[in-house]
């Protein structure tokens, strides 16, 4: 016969590649509690309007719009819809 030598590392990595595929299999079918009990994040249409930008530090303003590269408008709103929770 034919020696073989097993590669436990490429084992562990087949497995656990076949229980990311599994879980996000599951994932996608049912949805997790965890993703709708976060905040929840509303599409909002950028119309190009000015947007009041009162009570949001402007600093945090900028690191959302570098961050998520959304526009200015959907930064505040987004800002202030979570309390200035960045």
């Amino acid at each position: 016969g034919e020696a073989k030598i097993e590669d436990l590392s490429a084992q562990a990595q087949a497995s656990a590649a076949q229980q990311f595929t599994q879980g996000a299999a599951e994932g996608a079918a049912l949805p997790d509690k965890k993703d709708t009990e976060g905040a929840k994040i509303e599409e909002v249409e950028d119309d190009g309007e000015e947007v009041d930008e009162s009570g949001v530090d402007p600093k945090d303003i900028e690191l959302v719009v570098s961050q998520v590269q959304c526009s200015r408008s959907k930064a505040v709103k987004a800002l202030k819809a979570n309390n200035n929770d960045i």
